[in-house]
């Protein structure tokens, strides 16, 4: 496969022979490789042939964040695996997996072009925000988790708790810990009871940046943190992205929290497997800890610069930490005293 002098960028050798070895590409078409953006923790490469165009997905071992942060390759063999679970009942909400090389760490799936598929975080940061949206999010997150309650074989495929850890846990509710002494013994329990938790398969980084609104609805991508555990971290997970985002839309506040009503109602409503009020109670209480990780944490959110934003997060968190909630429409109502939104 020749790569050419018109490449846009040049891969590292091993994603180019495995493109070839794939057999993606007929023998002798020339290749451009197109460096993705975005990516914290993968390398991201969109290669174009004459008729057809993929993605391939090789993960890393350091992330690229200021602080060290690292996590076992492995992760991709999960999330290669994550989605051919979820296509094998519900394909319309993944993209198609079309190669994968367990070994090097990689794998390449359908490219979904933004002519067709919009990011749901760039719709919410230019105040687009339908509740139909939130509500199929969380349909068919729950769908998901419905699907794998309490099965033997996912537990085995998906035991994963290593990655887990390094690349949520310690990151997020620990590390924040060491930066919130006084709230450490909260967030070190959070880690410990969602640890501890074995329910469902888990997707692990389900927020607005890995959703992509489609013509089918809401595809999720970048599944490496796979797992059976917590469901409950999902939903907190995803929930914690639409109140971080009414201070930086604050016009769409508002409907952010409508949203944030509408996604937590619609998948609160299929919980099968349990008691709703369970899974609504440890999602409520997860969630102070995820919100005070994403300033506070190894990887804080790019969008909130103003130190006085971040104290508001910081304050509101604290706070629930230290009193923790029973259901998530309590910190829907907490937030809502707090900013005082509009739109």
């Amino acid at each position: 496969m020749d790569t050419g002098a018109g490449a846009i960028d040049r891969p590292d050798p091993t994603i180019v022979d495995f493109v070839e070895n794939s057999r993606l590409m007929p023998r002798g078409m020339s290749a451009r490789f197109e460096r993705l953006p975005g990516g914290v923790s993968s390398d991201i490469w969109l290669v174009h042939g004459d008729d057809t165009s993929f993605c391939v997905k090789r993960a890393l071992a350091q992330l690229r964040v200021a602080a060290d942060w690292r996590a076992p390759i492995e992760r991709n063999t999960k999330e290669a695996a994550w989605i051919k679970a979820v296509a094998g009942f519900m394909p319309e909400a993944v993209p198609s997996l079309l190669a994968e090389d367990a070994q090097a760490g990689m794998f390449a799936m359908d490219y979904l072009s933004p002519r067709s598929f919009e990011g749901w975080k760039a719709q919410l940061q230019h105040g687009h925000v339908l509740p139909a949206t939130a509500a199929e999010v969380g349909r068919r997150l729950v769908r998901i988790h419905s699907k794998f309650a309490r099965s033997p074989a996912a537990a085995a495929e998906f035991a994963a708790d290593a990655i887990f850890h390094a690349i949520r846990l310690e990151p997020y509710l620990l590390a924040t810990a060491q930066a919130h002494p006084d709230r450490a013994a909260a967030l070190e329990k959070l880690a410990e009871t969602t640890a501890r938790t074995k329910l469902t398969l888990v997707h692990g980084d389900v927020s607005p940046k890995n959703i992509l609104v489609g013509p089918q609805g809401p595809v999720f991508i970048d599944a490496e943190c796979a797992w059976f555990g917590d469901p409950a971290f999902d939903l907190a997970f995803c929930l914690n992205h639409l109140l971080l985002k009414c201070l930086w839309v604050p016009t769409a506040a508002g409907r952010l929290l409508a949203a944030f009503q509408k996604l937590s109602e619609t998948y609160l409503d299929g919980v099968d497997w349990e008691s709703c009020q369970d899974i609504d109670r440890r999602a409520a209480q997860l969630l102070p800890g995820l919100f005070l990780a994403r300033v506070d944490g190894k990887s804080p959110v790019e969008y909130l610069t103003e130190e006085q934003d971040k104290d508001t997060v910081r304050r509101v968190a604290r706070s629930l930490l230290a009193r923790p909630p029973d259901c998530l429409a309590e910190i829907r109502q907490a937030w809502a005293r707090e900013i005082n939104p509009i739109g």
